[in-house]
């Protein structure tokens, strides 16, 4: 039987994909760079790097940047293999154990069914299942493709898997799997992910680019203990959907009919630039061996939250990492890395 690791679980490492496709950023692609590079530099001082790169010309590029930073270059390896995006947890595969193996399962990345320009994405899952020498596995139902990105799902590895209505179930926007309800995606995360429990939140924060992607939202941090960003501006458009989430964490139930603990995070002020509001949450925060990262806004909650996130990670480190200019793509570190379980 499948089961999809909890992220805090011991990794092999972190697949990323560096930015070669500047329009993510308009006006931001060589700050982003060196965003980029500071990443990375924090994931190699634990674990590997699997660095996927356009083509050999960048691969020189970015091995001189990341000498200049005085990277630990044996923790990183490159993937040659051109993307449209750097978006690793969506287009990536998800990777999960069956007995005493690993699969990668693709879940047939369609540009969260919003941009066509995603064929070299389609690719990536195949890719990164070669490089590993693993079995990829077709994600299907009733002998259809399923469509789902890593970034939909959260789980504690236990059983319980936590998902959005606004991303998965809305009838006419971003619509990834027509017709599909409730039950469907539930005989999904059994199959695949071996999840007996599914928590459903409602809706995501105002100006997502996914459509409600969980990942913005609500985080699992151990067994049992969920962490979500919740909005104290009654006058913010986040404060009613964040509240509502909150409401059904609290008559949420685990895998072992317990209620889950939960934690509030604060949102950052909202960011606007260039007349678009921008999705920041601390909630997009990346689990490692020994670190946990945090996407930081220049705000005055950056503080609370890394506190708050702390307390949930006593054997880790929590480090927070300016993400000022990687939001201006609308994702930061988890919408970034995929991991890989060990």
């Amino acid at each position: 039987m499948r089961r999809f690791p909890a992220e805090w679980e011991q990794q092999q490492g972190l697949l990323l994909c560096f930015p070669h496709n500047g329009n993510d950023w308009p006006g931001k692609y060589g700050a982003i760079q060196w965003a980029f590079v500071e990443f990375i530099k924090k994931v190699a001082q634990v674990e590997t790097v699997f660095l996927m790169v356009a083509d050999e010309k960048l691969q020189a590029k970015v091995h001189e940047m990341l000498q200049m930073a005085h990277i630990n270059l044996n923790n990183v390896s490159y993937i040659i293999h051109k993307t449209n995006r750097s978006w690793m947890r969506d287009s990536g595969p998800i990777i999960v154990k069956n007995g005493k193996n690993r699969e990668a399962i693709n879940f047939n990345f369609n540009g969260w069914a919003k941009y066509k320009n995603y064929q070299l994405d389609k690719h990536v899952p195949l890719k990164v299942a070669n490089y590993l020498n693993i079995n990829l596995i077709q994600a299907t139902y009733k002998g259809k493709p399923v469509i789902l990105e890593g970034g939909a799902v959260d789980v504690n590895g236990k059983g319980s898997l936590i998902t959005s209505e606004e991303c998965l179930l809305h009838p006419s926007i971003q619509v990834r799997n027509t017709y599909f309800t409730k039950t469907d995606y539930e005989a999904i995360f059994k199959e695949y992910f071996g999840v007996t429990n599914v928590i459903w939140v409602g809706d995501g924060i105002v100006g997502d680019d996914t459509h409600g992607h969980i990942d913005d939202l609500c985080r699992f941090v151990n067994d049992d203990t969920i962490v979500t960003v919740v909005e104290s501006d009654k006058k913010s458009r986040n404060y009613k959907a964040l509240q509502d989430n909150l409401e059904r964490l609290k008559n949420a139930v685990l895998e072992n009919g317990k209620s889950p603990n939960i934690v509030e995070l604060p949102m950052p002020e909202q960011l606007e630039f260039d007349g678009l509001t921008i999705p920041a949450s601390y909630a997009n925060f990346v689990i490692l061996n020994k670190y946990v990262l945090v996407p930081t806004f220049n705000d005055v909650n950056d503080r609370i939250a890394l506190n708050i996130i702390s307390g949930c990670f006593p054997d880790r480190q929590v480090i927070g990492i300016s993400a000022i200019d990687l939001i201006w793509g609308f994702g930061t570190l988890h919408c970034l890395s995929q991991q890989i379980p060990a």
